[in-house]
């Protein structure tokens, strides 16, 4: 695929900077691929859309507050995004002033320090975060996480210019398992009513997937083959397995919300047999690939120029999917991470 077949025009204006309110209020557009039907809905009526017999699949990342705002000892500023954590107790990491950082300097906020250990390519870098004393009311310290949440932010993308006043709008209301530099954001639009409602009328199945950063890195090469697609983690529990096998067995389709759930999806039942329940992907999803496990997507709007683009292309259609966004900026939806939604039946 040609990486300018990702390009579109979107007007600034349409790149939401705040999450609907409530959350299932965010606009729903609706495709049928067999019809050519398009219908323009609200995402608290996705109940609506689906079958009687339709499985749910959800990706129950947690994001994590992983954007360190630090000091140097010579007192100027630092900041440090944590990617995912590596064996040893380091992580794999962004800094900046990155040319500035040297390896063995530590950078602090509040309770916690954190060591470049070494420099990596494009920007990244390994470091080593570490307590420097008691947590708040003199606790003693605590977990690397628990000092996040304390002096962490939420690793929101750039193009979203202030932080929510409730940091919890970047995260969905199922989220469990901490992990995520990033939000699954097709699942940002769930209100737990809206989930409620889901789980009492339909079979609902978590998987898991630590989105990374590099899930919406633009592509800068002109083929999309030669994207490094660099790998994630995921996991799947048995129970949640057996299920999925259940529903193809009995022809149920399959509903994920969320490119990162269609990523685990295909990962394992994507093969003539199912694959490892928990491991790492690479999968590079471009049209052309033969889906095996979804049957139906729940996903926002992406940027131009994203591996994440090119899986909804590849579910849709290059050309319906074009159609489809050139509609939705006709009709003024918002866009990326905090905008509305997309149902591909």
């Amino acid at each position: 695929m040609r990486t300018d077949d990702l390009d579109y025009d979107l007007p600034p204006a349409l790149i939401a900077q705040t999450a609907a309110e409530p959350r299932d209020s965010a606009r729903l557009l609706v495709y049928e691929r067999a019809a050519g039907a398009v219908r323009h809905r609200r995402f608290r009526d996705l109940l609506d859309e689906l079958a009687p017999d339709d499985v749910v699949v959800l990706n129950d990342t947690r994001v994590l507050p992983v954007r360190v705002r630090a000091r140097r000892q010579s007192g100027g500023a630092a900041e440090v995004l944590l990617l995912e954590p590596q064996p040893g107790g380091t992580w794999e990491a962004l800094a900046r002033p990155a040319r500035r950082l040297r390896d063995g300097e530590t950078v602090t906020a509040g309770e916690l320090a954190i060591t470049i250990e070494r420099h990596l390519d494009e920007g990244r870098v390994i470091v080593r975060p570490h307590l420097t004393g008691p947590g708040p009311g003199g606790a003693g310290p605590g977990p690397i996480t628990d000092a996040l949440e304390r002096v962490g932010e939420m690793p929101l993308p750039p193009y979203i210019h202030e932080q929510p006043d409730d940091p919890q709008r970047y995260q969905t209301v199922y989220a469990r398992h901490p992990g995520s530099a990033a939000a699954p954001t097709a699942g940002l639009h769930f209100t737990p009513g809206l989930l409620e409602r889901l789980r009492a009328r339909h079979e609902v199945v978590d998987v898991t997937l630590g989105v990374g950063l590099d899930t919406f890195r633009p592509v800068t090469e002109d083929d999309l083959d030669d994207h490094p697609m660099h790998s994630e983690a995921y996991a799947v529990t048995p129970a949640a397995a057996d299920a999925i096998d259940a529903a193809r067995a009995a022809n149920r389709r399959i509903v994920a919300v969320g490119t990162t759930t269609v990523r685990v999806l295909e990962t394992v039942w994507g093969g003539a047999e199912r694959g490892p329940l928990e491991g790492r992907t690479r999968l590079l999803i471009e049209p052309g690939y033969g889906f095996r496990a979804v049957g139906a997507l729940v996903t926002n709007f992406h940027l131009p120029r994203s591996t994440l683009l090119a899986l909804v292309m590849a579910f849709a259609g290059t050309d319906e999917v074009r159609s489809l966004y050139r509609t939705a900026v006709d009709e003024k939806y918002r866009f990326y991470s905090f905008g509305d939604a997309m149902l591909l039946l």
